[in-house]
């Protein structure tokens, strides 16, 4: 019983230290992707994921492709920790025979799992996805505004530009999702984000622990790092693949609340 608490304990830690350094590598590619997702055809700001890096760099600076991250490092450790802790139980409570999980109960463990992680998920991304869309929201008012005073001198350019409204916190976010909504606002999404993180589960955990075996050595011991690594890469990106269409949902239900 000690060794699986140790070994538990370290799936903890390697699920959050993964999850922080997974957070900050990928960070700008997936703020790309929440603007892209919420704009609409009628005000499309950005052409493709290059080109809204680059107008976000122009008009936030370096550290606004990282807006929303802080929501995302404060909780990936929670998420992790629930998410890996949850499918350790499940396939321990669908093994209990002895005999080896099969593909339907390995899928039926990642399912729980997902439906577990939701619990913190749904609000991290509810705040997270709102951070990342204000600078798109700005950016989109402070072009209106120009050329709107375009229009109104004629043509000619205007000589002093609009101060740029001060965008919200993830405090003030929380605080005013609490105050007008409740519990239930920041909660928002959990439908959208369930039909996301189950399917993705079911389809990550089962691949990756049937990859991870077959580049396990014959004498039984572990799996080498780049194993596990290559495991990993495939497993995700095929599950991430799998559930895109679910993931623009999930993004769409939670449209900035301040327009």
């Amino acid at each position: 019983m000690a060794d699986k608490q140790i070994s538990l304990t370290a799936k903890l830690i390697n699920g959050g230290i993964a999850g922080l350094i997974g957070v900050t590598c990928v960070f700008p590619i997936d703020l790309a992707k929440t603007r892209l997702q919420n704009q609409q055809n009628g005000q499309r700001m950005y052409t493709s994921m290059s080109d809204c890096l680059i107008k976000t760099i122009r008009s936030e600076g370096y550290f606004g492709m990282y807006r929303g991250a802080a929501v995302n490092l404060t909780l990936v450790t929670p998420e992790k920790a629930i998410k890996l802790a949850a499918n350790d139980f499940f396939r321990y409570q669908l093994s209990k025979d002895g005999q080896k999980l099969t593909l339907l109960k390995e899928m039926l463990a990642g399912c729980g799992a997902g439906t577990c992680q939701v619990i913190v998920t749904t609000p991290m991304e509810m705040l997270k996805i709102q951070l990342q869309d204000a600078g798109r929201l700005a950016a989109q008012k402070k072009m209106l505004a120009a050329q709107a005073q375009l229009s109104a001198q004629g043509g000619t350019r205007p000589s002093v530009e609009a101060p740029a409204a001060p965008r919200p916190t993830a405090i003030q976010l929380t605080r005013d999702l609490l105050r007008s909504r409740g519990l239930a606002g920041l909660y928002k999404g959990l439908g959208a984000t369930l039909l996301r993180d189950v399917p993705f589960s079911i389809v990550y955990f089962p691949l990756f622990a049937n990859l991870n075996q077959l580049g396990r050595p014959a004498s039984g011991e572990k799996s080498p790092f780049y194993v596990s690594f290559l495991a990993g890469c495939v497993a995700g990106s095929t599950a991430a693949v799998a559930v895109n269409p679910c993931d623009g949902r999930s993004c769409g239900t939670r449209a900035p609340l301040r327009s």
